[in-house]
């Protein structure tokens, strides 16, 4: 599992790092370039870079590439969402990595905390409320308006672009004064009319990265990740054991 934020170190979203490698995870927490000296789209860059090489190196961590999923709050969440919506976006795989062949960044899953998956909409919302810092640090990342629509999880979906839809879970508290709420609502009735499966849980009273943070919702919010991933390993691992009896059967006939 790799887990992303925009802002920050690799450490900040350390809680809910452990809490998933407690459970038996691989989880590998990522550093990535940021604004204003790497703009966009570097960070999808190194998530993208980071899926294929994770990947690439499973076997050494006695990982199953098949099952790598990814987690990012906040603007990590922008990001992680962005480069499993295009995994084999040009751009995003721009950074070589010798070895890899065919590896590609499809996630078979994302864990999103009260993520930011409409940056063009979250940058208006900031400048009708005043929150200087958050129209400077988009503004810092995303330099222009249109690329604030073009690197936008939210317009991709309704843009009708090819994109891979993996299961996603959102985890988002109520009381959230950086991210409106319409902007998560909008996002599952959008990725559910695509064909994707997103599942929303909602925190009462719960304000922006609560779930980094000790408390009982925050180990709430812990437990409904587990249970997430719990359900999507199962699933792929079921799936994987019925197309090896069904290849199995082939082969007898075949035989």
């Amino acid at each position: 599992m790799a887990a992303v934020r925009n802002r920050g170190g690799c450490t900040n979203n350390e809680r809910i790092d452990q809490t998933l490698a407690a459970s038996g995870l691989v989880v590998a927490g990522i550093m990535l370039r940021r604004a204003p000296q790497h703009p966009y789209p570097a960070q999808v860059a190194d998530v993208n870079y980071v899926t294929r090489w994770l990947k690439t190196h499973a076997r050494d961590f006695n990982a199953d590439a098949r099952l790598l999923g990814g987690v990012g709050t906040s603007s990590g969440g922008h990001t992680i969402m962005l480069s499993a919506l295009r995994p084999n976006d040009p751009r995003y795989g721009a950074l070589p990595l010798p070895g890899a062949g065919d590896v590609d960044a499809t996630l078979a899953y994302t864990l999103l905390g009260w993520p930011v998956l409409d940056s063009y909409a979250r940058y208006l919302y900031a400048k009708e409320n005043n929150r200087a810092q958050l129209v400077e640090s988009t503004e810092a990342y995303f330099l222009t308006e249109e690329t604030m629509k073009e690197g936008n999880p939210q317009l991709v979906l309704e843009r009708g672009e090819q994109a891979a839809l993996p299961p996603v879970l959102i985890v988002q508290g109520t009381n959230d004064d950086n991210v409106p709420l319409s902007i998560p609502r909008k996002f599952v009735e959008t990725y559910r009319a695509a064909g994707g499966a997103v599942e929303i849980e909602w925190f009462p009273d719960m304000p922006h990265g609560f779930g980094s943070k000790p408390g009982a919702e925050a180990d709430r919010a812990l437990e409904f990740m587990k249970a997430f991933v719990a359900r999507q390993l199962n699933g792929s691992q079921t799936a994987a054991r019925e197309q090896g009896s069904r290849r199995s059967a082939q082969d007898s006939i075949s035989g």
